[in-house]
């Protein structure tokens, strides 16, 4: 271990003090590091600061731990966030209100479709047409949101197991995550940051074949997540590290704002999409999932049994979208639809050429009206709305305001990662250092959503 000073601090900046030393450690045992802390005199052997993070494999994600120790122990923890900043929300109001859906969609990057499906039922609230949304088009986006919510688990599940070394779950994680992934890509064209659910409906219909594909995925997919359940759930040395830790009970969830299978764990089976359905959720037959031991075990098996469900509701889902061949996904009013037509190409890139030259002969009244609605766009009457769905992570919600413009006059998201995070010191404080990872990795906090 050396000892230097700040290499970030100004001449002027640093001071002679010991506790504005810094200390590089590379891997020594603790007993070395507390023997060189104590050479500086003073308290510094009692009490140290140390940052952990922001990289990847400890703090599931760009996030700063700011720890204070008393040997291993965790006596002060901070979380210090920021280094993932994008100004979405703020870019969101120089663009329409079409394409702030290209935006919002990048903020928490693991479940786009929900990011989307806020903002699109705020501004479908704002333009009252929640009630001419086709059918179809709200079946879509159900099944979209649960395949979603399931590769989204997957990741926590894959990436929490990688942090306490558990590797076998992490690689298995990612397997069947590339799955649904490839679902997506079918449906929409993309693995992520999709922009597909859109004001009015999605953006096109399903391609031949999707739903095969689909119900093949359930059918494996209920093979492969019993495999889960043996390598963890009765695993002494999984438990062992998941038990008792981050232990947060419903009070402390409820002070905090907490939502999502954080407070699930307590026992409380609160649920967005039972308590305030969305989508026509309520015509959906499926169970909300709790666990009673407030811990990281129980949030952990929360988001196992939760990934049951979702697979029930995409078969709902599946076999309605079978009974839809050839229904609308988009609403009718041309002034809001849009893409208003789309048929892709040859090639699976853009419009068809036929498609292309069928808009410019109809007429040159519709061709300047496609020109305004995809530059400029159309305008929202001017109000505020707030619809919140149920994401992987909690609470997900778009405060959208209008001006009565083409573009948001203000967008701001209330991101369920953003609040959970609130949690790390009260989980982490009295524990272990190696605690820290398992409780940081049970809020499965996505940064993109928390520094948009």
């Amino acid at each position: 271990m050396t000892t230097n000073e700040d290499l970030y601090a100004g001449a002027s900046e640093a001071t002679d003090a010991p506790a504005d030393r810094v200390f590089t450690v590379s891997g020594q045992d603790w007993d070395d590091i507390a023997a060189g802390l104590g050479e500086e005199g003073g308290d510094a052997q009692e009490r140290v600061v140390v940052n952990m993070g922001p990289q990847h494999p400890s703090t599931h994600g760009v996030l700063r731990l700011i720890l204070e120790l008393e040997g291993e122990t965790v006596t002060e923890a901070r979380c210090g966030i920021g280094y993932l900043h994008t100004g979405i929300e703020k870019n969101m109001e120089y663009r329409s209100w079409v394409q702030g859906t290209t935006f919002c969609t990048r903020m928490d990057y693991l479940s786009p479709f929900f990011n989307e499906m806020t903002y699109v039922l705020g501004i479908e609230r704002l333009l009252d047409i929640e009630d001419d949304i086709p059918e179809k088009a709200s079946v879509m986006r159900v099944l979209l949101m649960e395949l979603n919510r399931i590769s989204s688990h997957l990741v926590c599940i894959a990436t929490g197991g990688m942090e306490i070394g558990a590797l076998t779950v992490m690689t298995i994680g990612f397997r069947e995550r590339e799955l649904v992934l490839d679902l997506f890509e079918l449906i929409t064209g993309l693995r992520m940051n999709h922009a597909f659910i859109r004001p009015g409906g999605v953006a096109q219909d399903l391609p031949p074949g999707a739903l095969d594909e689909i119900r093949g995925f359930v059918a494996l997919m209920k093979k492969r997540l019993p495999e889960y359940a043996a390598l963890c759930n009765a695993n002494p040395i999984f438990k062992a590290r998941l038990e008792g830790v981050g232990h947060l009970d419903l009070e402390g969830c409820l002070a905090l704002g907490l939502t999502g299978p954080i407070v699930r764990s307590t026992g409380y089976p609160w649920d967005l999409r039972k308590t305030s359905p969305y989508c026509g959720y309520e015509t959906y037959d499926f169970d909300v999932q709790t666990w009673d031991t407030a811990d990281s075990y129980g949030r952990f098996r929360v988001r196992l049994n939760e990934m049951w469900e979702s697979l029930k509701i995409i078969e709902q889902a599946a076999d309605r979208l079978a009974r839809m061949e050839g229904e609308p996904v988009m609403v009718a009013d041309k002034k809001i639809a849009w893409p208003s037509q789309l048929a892709i190409g040859s090639d699976g890139m853009g419009n068809s050429l036929d498609h292309i030259r069928q808009i410019m002969g109809e007429s040159m009244e519709a061709l300047i009206h496609h020109f305004k609605l995809v530059t400029e766009g159309f305008r929202v009457p001017a109000g505020q709305a707030y619809v919140p769905i149920e994401s992987p992570r909690g609470e997900l919600g778009a405060h959208v305001v209008s001006d009565g413009g083409t573009r948001p006059f203000r967008a701001h998201f209330r991101d369920p990662s953003f609040n959970n995070l609130q949690a790390m010191g009260v989980m982490s404080e009295g524990s272990m250092i190696a605690d820290v990872i398992v409780a940081i990795a049970s809020i499965d906090p996505v940064m993109g959503g928390v520094d948009r």
